[in-house]
């Protein structure tokens, strides 16, 4: 008996310093960056929170089942924002892919099955009209791909979203920006969860910034 006191003593213990090791308060420099000027957001108001990636990205891939969720329960005050990072190449094409597919406003819809394309079905989806010839299978309209894919609203996208990453100063992806101020990705907060923790604190010192102007 003394024995199981003892085991259960230890478990209550070791659950007690994990809720402490996770409520502990992030530091600058540490968990995260805070920018040395700050990228205006684009909903101003709202608690921006984005999400630079890249489809070739298999840490990025593996991040999806964590931070989807996540995005789903956001409150009605974050505005999340996905966008791709482009240092050429594939990165490129995978970036005005992406812009296209969320001009026409089915990104949401085919966002997944491109992924799994990409990350697991080998595809390399680099020449538009592969690109087109795929999300023809997820019911987009081929024609109108191209034509979007081609088109000067999704080139200008894709100018503004580079001159962003830049202004972001990432050298890597997944990484995350909250409010145009603080960079931080899952190296520099510990892993997947983690990365969402910070995100979360993140935004509540944006939102006690934001209640008391």
């Amino acid at each position: 008996m003394r024995n199981l006191i003892l085991s259960a003593a230890l478990v209550i213990t070791s659950l007690f310093g994990l809720t402490a090791q996770a409520a502990e308060p992030i530091e600058a420099g540490k968990q995260y960056v805070q920018l040395s000027s700050a990228v205006p957001v684009s909903e101003p108001g709202k608690i921006e929170v984005v999400e630079m990636f890249w489809y070739g990205c298999p840490h990025c891939y593996a991040f999806e089942p964590t931070i989807n969720p996540w995005i789903e329960k956001l409150p009605a005050d974050v505005h999340f924002i996905r966008i791709p990072a482009m240092f050429g190449g594939p990165w490129d094409a995978h970036g005005q892919l992406f812009i296209t597919l969320d001009t026409m406003g089915v990104e949401k819809k085919v966002h997944s099955a491109v992924f799994d394309a990409i990350q697991k079905g080998g595809k390399r989806l680099t020449d538009p009209n592969d690109m087109a010839d795929f999300v023809a299978t997820q019911g987009v309209d081929k024609t109108k791909f191209l034509e979007t894919y081609n088109s000067f609203a999704v080139k200008g996208k894709v100018a503004q979203y580079k001159e962003l990453a830049k202004k972001y100063e990432i050298t890597g992806v997944p990484t995350m920006i909250v409010n145009g101020k603080y960079r931080f990705d899952l190296a520099s907060a510990g892993g997947p969860e983690q990365t969402l923790e910070v995100a979360d604190q993140l935004i509540a010192k944006e939102r006690t910034t934001l209640t008391s102007k």
